[in-house]
This record gives structure tokens, sequence and C-alpha cells, in this order.
């Protein structure tokens, strides 16, 4: 799945060698059990891309039908967001089952089992588009938010979708650059999520309650999005150099 390090020397065999027969057929299976556990591990990558893509454009159109009323694309997103869970439940199960049979251990484990992981944040992350899509449909033919606010979810709507972009890139390059860059637009919506609540929360706020509750909520769907994000970037890129990234706050 990711970049691999040099294989150590046997230094046992290399002192031992075994009659020429029997070492090379053994070699030879072991070669054989060898290609078909990465080939394994390279389809788990490529089905994390592959969620990864269904939950950038689940985002893509949530947000534009949040801020567009558009419930075409709404409804789109709710019923797609099935994909997602079904994807990433048959990842679940390829993983499970190279866990059963390979017994992989110290790096090759670690990357099986940060798959699953993976599954779920992106899954989740699916969700969050899902609830994003459904606001829209729930206020329909209205918008979502007030006025005063629709600027700000423009932001968060564009930040989510370029976060999630990176993603897909992310866990196709494995370019650990992008997962900071993943991280620092966190916190820009991070920033529009508080202003969320400052404006909500002020004095010359004259929403209604329900205006309130609404922009509270996909304020929180927006943050929730990216959070899941940062989550994936942190694990591909301790897989990708071996350095845990921890929070500066």
């Amino acid at each position: 799945m990711f970049r691999r390090r040099a294989p150590s020397v046997n230094l046992a065999r290399a002192v031992l060698p075994e009659p020429c027969g029997w070492s090379h057929a053994r070699n030879e299976g072991t070669h054989s059990v060898r290609e078909v556990f990465q080939q394994e591990l390279r389809e788990v990558q490529d089905r994390l891309v592959e969620i990864a893509t269904l939950v950038a454009t689940s985002i893509e159109n949530a947000t534009r039908a949040f801020n567009e009323s558009n419930i075409s694309l709404a409804e789109t997103v709710i019923a797609d967001d099935e994909k997602i869970d079904i994807a990433a439940l048959q990842l679940d199960e390829l993983a499970i089952n190279i866990l059963a049979r390979q017994q992989p251990v110290a790096r090759d484990l670690r990357i099986v089992v940060s798959a699953l992981r993976i599954s779920s944040s992106l899954e989740r992350m699916g969700d969050m588009a899902e609830h994003i899509a459904q606001l829209a449909r729930y206020r329909f033919p209205d918008k979502v938010v007030p006025k005063s606010l629709r600027g700000t979810f423009s932001q968060l709507g564009e930040l989510d979708v370029a976060i999630a972009r990176k993603l897909v890139e992310l866990l196709t390059t494995e370019d650990v650059k992008l997962a900071e860059e993943i991280r620092n637009d966190d916190d820009k919506i991070d920033a529009l999520h508080l202003s969320v609540f400052d404006k909500v929360l002020g004095e010359t706020w004259k929403g209604a309650a329900v205006d309130t509750v609404d922009a509270t909520l996909a304020s929180r769907y927006h943050e929730r999005f990216a959070d899941h994000a940062v989550s994936i970037a942190k694990k591909v890129q301790y897989l990708a150099t071996g350095d845990w990234v921890t929070p500066s706050n």
C-alpha cells in the first residue's frame, strides 16, 4: 500500500544453505504468497482511493445543494450515500480477510489496521455530506441559512471540497505535503465554524429558532467532515514517514 523499507537479511539462511531443489521450491512458494499479499495490499489502497473519490463527489454535490437550494442534487447525495457505505463495508471485509489468511505483522499489520480505520473515517465523511444535503432538502425551496451567513457557508463548502480532493490525491500518491495542506485548511474551517457561533449567539442575530438550529448543525457537519479528513491524513503520513503528528493545540 505504502512505500516499504528494504527487507532485512536472514543471516541464518545465509550461513546454513539448504539443498538446491528444496530451497528453490520453498522460495518459489514463499515468493508467490508474498506477491499475492502485496497485490491484496494494493487492492486495499485502490479501494480507499475509490471511496475517497465517492466522498469528494458527495461533498461537492452536497455543498452545491446547500448553497443553491438544489433539491435534485440533495436527493442524489442522499441516495448515493449507500454506495459509500457498501464500498466501505466491502473494504473492511477484504482487510479482515487479509488479517485472517495472511496474519501480517509489524508494518504490514499497521497498514491493514490503518486501512480499516481510514475506511471508517471516509464512511463518516460521507455521512456528513449526506447530513448537509438533508438540510437542503428539508428547507427546500428556501435557503437553509439567512443571507448574512451564506458567504461563510460558501467558504466552508469550498474548503471541504478542496480537502476532499486533496485526500484523494494523498491516498493515491502518499505525498505528505498534502497532509499538511489538509491540516491548514482544517484550521480555516475551525475559524469559520467559530464565527458561525459568534454570529448566532450575538446580540444582532435576528434569525428564527429554526435558523439558529440549521446554521449550528450545518456548521458542525462541515467542521466534522474536515476533522475526519485530518485524522486520515495523519494516519497516511505516519505510514509513509514513521512520524506521528501531534496536534499543536
